[in-house]
């Protein structure tokens, strides 16, 4: 499986294939390997609004790919600090570089107790090898 999809270290993940980078009370939101090579070229991103205050759970971006849109719910709830503005130029850079320039927005995290609902990288890897081993069925 680690051949297969890069999990990167550190990072929290959710069942809806994002990660999540906490540093000091922000956290940069992005779309994991594994939820980006399901969606295929990624053509058009539309991005959440700076400033705006999101719950965990709320749709706050969409990505379009080759295959479909997908809805971008926010793991956790807080305020909308910044926007990767690159995607609008390059939305590919969520293929290319997921955890890199492929960020999509970052979040001042209102309540920190919600990271605790997050998977650790350990966890992802174990969720996608079961996934990975439901698809071969």
């Amino acid at each position: 499986m680690q051949d297969q999809y890069k999990v990167e270290g550190g990072l929290y993940y959710t069942k809806d294939h994002l990660w999540v980078k906490i540093d000091d009370g922000s956290a940069v939101i992005g779309i994991s390997d594994y939820g980006q090579a399901q969606l295929g070229d990624v053509v058009f991103v539309e991005l959440p609004e700076v400033g705006r205050e999101v719950e965990a759970g709320e749709k706050v971006a969409s990505v379009e790919s080759i295959k479909a849109v997908v809805d971008v719910f926010s793991p956790l709830s807080g305020k909308i600090t910044s926007v990767n503005e690159d995607l609008n130029e390059d939305p590919g850079l969520i293929n290319t570089d997921p955890y890199g320039d492929g960020w999509i927005y970052e979040l001042e995290v209102s309540d920190s107790t919600e990271i605790e609902d997050l998977m650790t990288s350990e966890d992802y890897e174990a969720y996608l090898e079961e996934l990975l081993a439901e698809e071969e069925q």
